[in-house]
């Protein structure tokens, strides 16, 4: 049996999709896998939560997610001490990061290439910092796993990483909740995301400040931690009856709202995936997206596509949804149909298979 230490210094509870993965890849894991146990360096906040869902033991490293300075020099440097005292055959990285040399294979799962691709969405001196940390894990692993082809060809294009090193495996979206019926609103947006400069709120909040007041619906904007930072958008616009802000909701609360809310707006102006378009479309609400590649791969032709950047066509796709039922209909059947496409038990599988290259495959050279 094979042992693999996974590293969870950034799982807080607070971070959004990178959770979700490993969540729902390592829940569909058998902690009685006869070729594979499990042993998760977990970050101080996960290690004093509720860790059913691990396969294996946890190791609470002593290390703060939350604290970027903390958690930067575990990922370089503690994840590979960890890896040799546990006596790992793999280790696997998940969230971007991870060693800068190892003498234990690593499998690194890069979920995008922000920093790389769109520099000036990421504050201060943050970017040039994650380009060094991604850059040098990269180079360490003997396998990469990516969630999408556009990442892929970034990783291509951005760091030389060989395509036959990478392996592309989908996410998918989390089951509905089965809970009390809920009824699909007439007029509700929903908008799901961090608050990071990319996520494309603002045009979404200028593209509701030009529909009509009286034909104006309600939107819901979830994913906040603290004082909204839309707040004083929303002020300027006018728009404070039209516009819920409701902070970071647990799973359920967010499943309701995928369940009763009219369509599901994602202006974004860059995603690894796109998971929140996938969790609306599995429980049949409709979806318009940005017209990005990615989220072509995610949404095929179950959505309707705009400019990310220009309110005035969000505006007009947002009222062409909202205006026409049946349209709303094809759409919601549609997404139902694409969202079955993606499978979480089959990340998981294509991830556990991913361990067995890694293990199988020769070293990573370097000239």
């Amino acid at each position: 049996m094979r042992r693999v230490l996974v590293d969870l210094l950034f799982f807080t509870g607070t971070k959004g999709g990178m959770e979700s993965y490993v969540r729902e890849v390592y829940s569909r894991l058998s902690p009685d896998d006869p070729d594979f146990e499990y042993v998760a360096l977990a970050s101080r906040e996960l290690a004093a939560s509720d860790v059913s869902w691990f396969p294996g033991r946890i190791v609470d490293s002593g290390v703060s997610g939350e604290d970027r300075v903390a958690w930067a020099r575990g990922e370089l440097v503690a994840v590979a001490r960890h890896a040799r005292r546990e006596h790992a055959d793999l280790v696997h990285c998940p969230a971007n990061f991870g060693p800068w040399r190892s003498r234990v294979p690593v499998v690194l799962t890069v979920q995008d290439l922000l920093a790389f691709r769109h520099p000036e969405y990421v504050p201060g001196a943050r970017a040039r910092v994650i380009r060094v940390m991604i850059r040098l894990a990269a180079r360490a692993a003997r396998r990469i796993l990516t969630i999408s082809r556009a990442t892929r060809d970034d990783l291509v294009s951005y760091l030389a990483v060989p395509p036959e090193r990478i392996d592309v495996i989908p996410l998918a979206g989390s089951s509905p909740e089965r809970g009390d019926p809920v009824g699909r609103l007439d007029a509700q947006l929903l908008a799901v995301g961090n608050r990071m400069p990319h996520k494309g709120f603002e045009t979404l909040l200028e593209a509701l400040a030009r529909m009509e007041p009286d034909r104006r619906p309600t939107l819901v904007i979830t994913g906040s931690h603290g004082d909204d930072p839309l707040a004083p958008v929303v002020e300027r616009l006018g728009l404070g009856e039209h516009v819920r802000l409701c902070g970071w909701l647990s799973p359920d609360e967010l499943d309701r709202l995928y369940r009763e809310s009219t369509v599901l707006v994602f202006p974004t102006r860059f995603e690894g995936f796109g998971l929140p378009p996938l969790e609306a479309m599995a429980r049949g609400c409709p979806v318009i997206v940005s017209d990005l590649p990615v989220l072509h791969e995610v949404a095929g032709d179950a959505a309707l596509y705009v400019d990310p950047v220009d309110p005035e066509a969000l505006a007009a796709a947002i009222r062409s949804v909202l205006e026409s039922p049946s349209l709303r209909e094809r759409m919601s059947q549609a997404g139902l149909a694409r969202a079955v496409e993606f499978s979480w038990d089959r990340t998981a599988e294509a991830t556990r298979a991913a361990f067995g290259t890694a293990l199988d495959s020769a070293p990573v050279t370097r000239p």
